[in-house]
């Protein structure tokens, strides 16, 4: 009998750990979902396109539309860095023909993001134009320093030729009210930037970040590379401090 009862209960722990194990699975991948929707990025950055997310066992699958190309890889850069995924299949497409790669358009879409992840400077208060590679920047900076740091970034962007600095230094400038920012939504950011930046290799480059404090591994190829590194996403939203453990080619 006694024998019979072990038989029985054993039946029945296994039984539950197979229904257990689905239900475990089908909780971290709605948490996934959740997590992505609710992050910084898709709030912020990506509230006005059409990306449907769906998750199975952290496999991560991603369909629909995005206003702008570099918008693709920020919400993949966003997923992939959450808790539990495992992989991405990144299948969004940009509504529109993309801009051919290195044309005027394309440029100004890179200056637009570089700008858009640093701190220091305002995207928002910025107009971009670029023609034969040169580009013209506008609109109101809240200081000289913010003016010129703002030349800097859009000089280091690849195949830029030059930049004509317009803008106006000005105190009343819009700002944006500050939030917390996640983790995963950091550590886009800061790839994000790093690829913008013709003078870092995001390629090169490990992100991770916790609790807003990222740490950097990877090569550099010189000593100014890695201290360039550490500047550019020390001046990232929602960074707090800077781990750089990259190693000199």
């Amino acid at each position: 009998m006694n024998t019979m009862r072990r038989c029985i209960l054993v039946a029945v722990i296994a039984a539950l750990l197979l229904v257990a194990i689905p239900l475990s699975a089908f909780q971290d991948d709605s948490r996934i979902v959740s997590s992505a929707r609710n992050s910084y990025v898709f709030q912020v950055y990506l509230k006005g396109d059409d990306i449907k997310i769906e998750a199975k066992n952290g496999a991560v699958t991603l369909t629909g539309f995005v206003s702008e190309d570099f918008h693709k890889s920020l919400a993949n850069e966003t997923v992939a860095a959450l808790p539990g995924v495992i992989s991405v299949d990144n299948r969004l497409e940009v509504k529109g023909a993309p801009p051919t790669a290195n044309s005027d358009a394309w440029l100004k879409t890179k200056v637009k993001a570089t700008l858009l992840f640093h701190r220091n400077v305002s995207a928002e208060n910025t107009e971009i134009d670029v023609t034969d590679g040169i580009v013209t920047l506008r609109g109101n900076a809240t200081s000289q320093a913010q003016r010129e740091l703002t030349t800097e970034y859009a000089k280091d962007v690849d195949g830029v030729k030059s930049v004509v600095n317009d803008m106006k230094v000005s105190g009343k400038v819009k700002r944006t009210v500050a939030v917390k920012i996640d983790d995963a939504s950091i550590t886009a950011q800061v790839k994000m930037a790093l690829w913008t930046h013709r003078s870092t290799s995001v390629v090169n480059t490990k992100v991770e970040t916790n609790r807003g404090v990222v740490t950097l591994g990877g090569k550099a190829k010189n000593n100014a590379e890695r201290e360039l590194v550490t500047k550019l996403v020390g001046d990232i939203d929602g960074v707090k401090s800077i781990k750089n453990l990259m190693t000199i080619e």
